[in-house]
């Protein structure tokens, strides 16, 4: 036993030293900052998404509003034409396109944040 594990330090101490030897500190720094600069390549582009992401939401936010607008004002209409019903299904969708704003605006705070980041 104690010749098997002699000659595996001994093969342990050669693999390390044709390591040590192979090594150029300077390669060793190029490839790092070749490394580093992939991950900057990599973030910024996932941060362009995010922007992109963000855009689109305020986009989709400001539809949002919009529409939430042109139902009132349809709603404000068949209430001077005296069409209740005609009203109160304007004023439904003024409710959900306002819901959908309100959430619009949460998922545009959750993307500020993770672009921040």
């Amino acid at each position: 036993m104690a010749l098997l594990e002699r000659v595996a330090t001994l093969l342990r101490a050669n693999l390390n030293d044709l390591i040590d030897r192979a090594e150029d500190p300077e390669k060793m720094v190029k490839q790092v900052i070749l490394d580093m600069e992939n991950q900057l390549m990599q973030v910024k582009t996932q941060v362009a998404i995010s922007l992109a992401d963000l855009h689109l939401l305020q986009k989709k936010r400001d539809e949002c509003a919009q529409e939430r607008d042109e139902y009132v004002r349809r709603a404000e209409l068949a209430v001077a034409k005296q069409n209740d019903a005609l009203a109160r299904a304007a004023l439904e969708r003024s409710v959900d396109a306002k819901k959908r704003f309100d959430a619009f605006d949460q998922q545009i705070a959750d993307q500020k944040l993770q672009v921040k980041t």
